[in-house]
Order: structure tokens, then sequence, then C-alpha cells
């Protein structure tokens, strides 16, 4: 009778259709962790190296950018390709630019989990230290404003700016600079709702961003869906203006 018994066991832990199920689902488990893995250390590489997702909470780039709309930004610009005029650019805060913020309470688990998707890429950037603006000016370019048109001026040159949202004047607020050597001047599309270059002149750089702080070029809207367009430099406003 232990024998038959002992025969029976034997014979049900070697059940093959039980053994092909756990193979198949380790197999599975195994192919779906690689998977999940690789695609995150892929994000993650590319929101280094190449491309980061923006998110545009404020109304300074109208009618370029809306609030809401997100962005990809190339990061090879500044790097292995370079900053030109009317770029749209996103960087970092380089001090007093952004106001004090409050943030809405939310359940430590999904703080966390927001952060660890950003980091890696999976959700856009908000707007915690970075801004998005226009280049108007270049390392050691005069830019002023307003000339007898009203017209902003870079080195001497004035510029028709294309770009500019639906009603807006080049600027209310007269002002004459030269860019600092490794810095740029940036303004907002929508200039009258744009805190730029233009009203932080009283800080270290006299309104000028370093480039050290830019994080890269937006060139295209992705979201929401009706709003995807290409982000091109409008090369043409500033293809008159001399070199310092």
């Amino acid at each position: 009778m232990t024998s038959r018994h002992s025969r029976h066991a034997t014979g049900a832990t070697d059940d093959p259709t039980a053994a092909e199920h756990r193979g198949g689902f380790g197999a599975w488990l195994r192919e779906t962790v690689i998977i999940v893995v690789s695609a995150l250390v892929l994000s993650l590489v590319i929101k280094t190296y190449l491309v980061q997702a923006f998110y545009i909470p404020s109304s300074s780039m109208e009618q370029t950018l809306l609030v809401g709309d997100r962005v990809l930004v190339s990061k090879l610009a500044p790097g292995p390709l370079e900053l030109s005029r009317g770029d749209v650019v996103v960087f970092k805060d380089p001090g007093g630019w952004l106001p004090e913020m409050p943030t809405a309470p939310q359940p430590v688990w999904r703080q966390r989990l927001t952060d660890v998707l950003t980091y890696v890429g999976l959700l856009p950037q908000d707007s915690g230290e970075h801004l998005i603006k226009r280049v108007v000016g270049l390392p050691g370019d005069e830019v002023a404003c307003c000339d007898d048109d009203g017209r902003v001026t870079v080195n001497g040159a004035p510029i028709e700016e294309t770009y500019l949202a639906d009603g807006a004047r080049p600027s209310e607020v007269e002002f004459t600079t030269t860019v600092p050597a490794g810095s740029l001047w940036v303004m907002g599309d929508n200039r009258q709702n744009s805190q730029d270059s233009r009203y932080k002149q009283g800080s270290p750089g006299g309104g000028s961003i370093p480039v050290d702080n830019v994080v890269g070029t937006a060139f295209v809207t992705v979201w929401p869906v009706d709003r995807w367009q290409l982000l091109r430099n409008p090369g043409a406003v500033f293809e008159e203006v001399p070199q310092p």
C-alpha cells in the first residue's frame, strides 16, 4: 500500500501539463520584466540626452503655445547644435524669475510615482523651476526697443515679429541692452503677459539668462492632438540682423 501511494504521489509532481504551465508563466514573466526595464532605460536615456517633454503652465507664449500644451524639447541645442535667434527654449530659472507656487496636497504614493515617471521621461516636466521663452538676442547682440515704428531692434536692425500674439505690442517697456557672453536675451510671444528679460534687468546678467541654464529647444507640440504642430524657427524675422 505504501509503495502504491508513493508511486501516486511521485506521478502527481511530475505532471507534464503543470510543469509546462509553470515554465510558460515563468518565461512570460521574464520577458515582461525585460521589456518594461528596457523601456524605462531607453526612456531615461532619451530624456537625458535627446528629448524631454514639458508642460506649458502660462499664457506668456500665446498664440504659439497655449496653457496645457505639451511640447517636446530637443537637447541637441545647446550642444552639438547651436542656438539661434527665434528658437523657443526651455530653461531653468536662474533665480528670482518664478514665484513660489503652492502645491495641492496628494497622497505620498502618488507623488512618488509621479516623481519616478517624470524622472524617467514618461510624464512631462512641470513648470516647478523651468520657463519657456523665445530667444531674441544672442551673446554680444544689442537688443533695444523701441524704434520710431515701435519695433524691437537687434544690432540696430528692426525686426517684424510675426510670432507675436494677436494684438500684442513688441514691448510696452523701453530698454537697451547688450547681451553678455554666454547669455541669451529671451522674451515671450505674448509680450503684455510675459515676465521675461525686460523685467529682470536689475538681476545678475541684466535680464539675460545663462546659456548653461537652457535645457533645450522646443520643436513640436504633441498634446492635445488638435494642437499638434512643428515649432519652426522664424528665420526670416532675423535674416537682416547683422553680426555684433
